[in-house]
């Protein structure tokens, strides 16, 4: 079997993948809201000093209840290994996660193989939200810029795939992504293949059905984290 080098294209998704796991994803939170006293009761104010000092406010209570996930699980052991041996044939089921600047925030693990003269490649990522609102927030914008897909019904709370075909050097990619809401945490996983031989990507179909396959484990693996 004579070795073909990687098409450009697909050496240079290497680059932008391995920055985006490299972001970190900034969290704060409001400031302690503090009683006021005009009284001169002094004693009164001592009280309302002590209660400021004691714990955090009730909002901010609050907010930390309400936050379903607070960190991001494992993600080379979100997708069973038969899943990994089907989609990605040839690669190290294992995985390999990349690294980041905070994983309690974001962690993506990637799977690819070369077999013959076709080459697959799977990532998954699970981002981590303050809150339910930011994390639906994210997924809106995100599906906005990925227009010309569709609805995934039963995915998390929101479910979207879109398919894309691109060709370079006369060499076809095609590349599906996937993203679900489910409460303040985002999962996304991305799929692509291309033969070498032919010069032609996998259909549509398979690509699709492969990423949302995929997406399906990961939104499990994610629930059973809590």
């Amino acid at each position: 079997m004579r070795s073909l080098p990687l098409p450009l294209a697909l050496t240079a998704r290497l680059t932008p993948v391995a920055v985006l796991a490299c972001a970190g994803w900034a969290m704060s939170s409001g400031p302690d809201k503090t009683s006021t006293v005009t009284s001169g009761d002094t004693s009164t104010q001592q009280t309302a000093s002590q209660s400021a000092s004691d714990g955090p406010s009730s909002s901010t209570t609050s907010t930390a209840a309400t936050k379903t996930y607070a960190a991001a699980p494992a993600p080379c052991g979100s997708i069973p290994v038969a899943t990994i041996k089907s989609l990605v044939p040839g690669a190290k089921t294992a995985g390999k996660e990349i690294p980041s600047t905070d994983t309690k925030l974001r962690r993506t693990c990637s799977w690819n193989a070369l077999k013959g003269y076709d080459y697959r490649w799977l990532d998954v990522s699970f981002e981590i939200m303050e809150t339910d609102a930011a994390a639906a927030k994210e997924y809106k914008q995100r599906v906005a810029e990925k227009s010309g897909g569709g609805a995934v019904p039963g995915l998390g709370d929101n479910g979207y795939s879109v398919v894309n075909l691109t060709t370079e050097d006369k060499q076809q990619t095609r590349e599906g992504v996937v993203m679900a809401q489910v409460s303040n945490a985002l999962v996304v996983v991305t799929y692509n293949g291309s033969d070498f031989e032919s010069k032609k990507a996998p259909d549509t179909d398979e690509i699709n059905k492969g990423a949302i396959k995929a997406a399906k484990s990961a939104v499990t693996a994610l629930k059973g984290s809590q």
